[in-house]
């Protein structure tokens, strides 16, 4: 009888890690289902789990509301007899984007093209050109299930041999690690500055560009992830240029992960600006792939599965490779695809929607902001603990010191020190928050991320600090 084991199934699956979704998360789910019965109840010392592993904005617990616009045309297209028999219950700016879609795709259960319905990649580039300033080509847009398909897709692309290299910040989104290791990739590390906000330092990529090519590895691509993710630093203009000349001086293909691009704090001092705005301003050739998603922003729509790339200066012959590999899926989920269009598509001012988008928008960007400023501040009170200030995203990423104790007690269970604060934090408060080491870190340094997407802020971080305090007293000197 043929036998199925971890011996014999592909190597590279092993070597894969995915923090957000890892042991942590199991755990809490299992305490999730434990709260259902009275006797788990009884057992746990707290009554809820707080997800703050991932940054999933409408998961119950943290039942950030979806935008009332995108839900109704979406509706709609799920029954179309909606659009005459619901005109008393829908708005008229609904119903017409809906019918618009609907005579575009037809039914949402269908195949779409492969690359996504032309009709909503057409307004994907009018939204890349009114944001950057330069025009977008939509046969150069490849509409996907959530950004995160996009990324997988063109790491495989471009990982030819098992010494291809690509050059990632730390801390990362694990999706780059683990992608990597997929496809049998070298992750080549180059590290943000923690003292300044979590900068991005050129001269410190180009440190790990030169040891990568000392170390015998082909580079391929230099990740940015903009605004940042586990840190929430924005990358500023004068530095992303030099991030452009640093790909044309080394032939690095640039990977602009931007699905943070509307989650910014301080706008009007910390502004996003789009790495393919730079390279037209700039007039650079570098190949460059630009990601973006529903399932941030303030839209929120993980479940969805919605986001898309955009290829700039990369020749026809390899568009027509990644149309290739992307038709062996067939299309992207029809209800994301039209979630992108309701992204890039919102209702304009003096349409019956727009004031209530509006509202909507702006109550989510404000209270992320003030969660963020709460925690921050709160985080650094604690002792043995500094959290830096986060100019966009959805998380905190703080830092924690590592005591002796703790380091012995984590090595006696085969545990990083940081993952022994997280899953204590789990086990006594129902706070599932991702260690430092599952995102990198530098040698002997401590962090988790927390997203700042949970409702009752207060409550919340009276947890984590009560929490923090016994901690530090159990694993500190005596007397500490």
């Amino acid at each position: 009888m043929p036998d199925l084991n971890t011996q014999n199934v592909n190597a590279a699956f092993l070597k894969v890690e995915y923090a957000v979704r890892g042991e942590l998360a199991i755990k809490a789910e299992k305490y999730r289902e434990m709260l259902k019965t009275d006797e788990g109840r009884k057992e746990l010392p707290f009554d809820r789990v707080v997800s703050s592993n991932i940054g999933n904005p409408q998961q119950k617990g943290l039942d950030q509301k979806p935008l009332t616009f995108g839900r109704q045309v979406a509706a709609l297209l799920e029954y179309p007899p909606l659009m005459e028999s619901g005109k008393d219950l829908f708005p008229a700016d609904a119903i017409a984007r809906a019918k618009e879609l609907y005579e575009e795709i037809g039914s949402i259960g269908a195949y779409s093209h492969s690359q996504g319905v032309p009709f909503i990649r057409k307004h994907v580039a009018e939204f890349i050109e009114k944001r950057d300033g330069y025009p977008a080509n939509p046969n150069h847009i490849f509409l996907t299930a959530g950004a995160s398909f996009g990324v997988d897709l063109l790491l495989d692309l471009l990982i030819s041999s098992k010494n291809s290299g690509i050059l990632i910040p730390i801390p990362q989104y694990p999706l780059y690690t683990a992608s990597i290791a997929r496809h049998s990739g070298v992750p080549v590390s180059y590290y943000l500055d923690e003292s300044k906000g979590w900068s991005t330092d050129p001269a410190e990529v180009e440190r790990a560009i030169l040891k990568g090519q000392a170390d015998g590895v082909e580079l391929k691509a230099l990740v940015v992830i903009n605004p940042g993710n586990p840190t929430g630093g924005v990358i500023a203009e004068d530095i992303a240029e030099d991030l452009i000349r640093l790909c044309e001086k080394y032939g690095l293909v640039l990977l602009a992960d931007e699905v943070y691009q509307d989650n910014l704090h301080e706008r009007e001092k910390h502004g996003f600006t789009s790495f393919k705005k730079l390279v037209r301003k700039l007039d650079s050739n570098i190949p460059l792939v630009s990601f973006h998603s529903i399932s941030k922003g303030v839209t929120g729509e993980c479940g969805r599965r919605g986001g898309y790339f955009e290829l700039t200066n990369v020749s026809e012959e390899v568009v027509a490779l990644v149309y290739k590999m992307v038709s062996v899926g067939l299309c992207p989920p029809l209800g994301g695809q039209v979630g992108v269009d309701c992204l890039v598509r919102p209702p304009k001012e003096g349409e019956p929607s727009y004031q209530l988008w509006k509202d909507e928008t702006t109550a989510i960007h404000n209270a992320l902001a003030k969660r963020s400023k709460i925690m921050t501040e709160r985080l650094n009170a604690l002792p043995g603990m500094s959290c830096a200030p986060a100019l966009g995203a959805l998380y905190l990423y703080p830092k924690i010191e590592l005591l002796p104790k703790q380091i012995e007690a984590a090595k006696k269970i085969g545990k990083a020190p940081d993952m022994l604060y997280a899953l204590e934090l789990l086990d006594e408060t129902g706070i599932c928050a991702i260690p430092g080491s599952g995102f990198g870190q530098k040698e002997g340094e401590g962090h988790f991320r927390l997203t700042c997407l949970c409702d009752g802020v207060e409550e919340y971080v009276d947890k984590l600090e009560t929490f923090h305090r016994k901690f530090h007293a159990k694993y500190g000197p005596a007397g500490q």
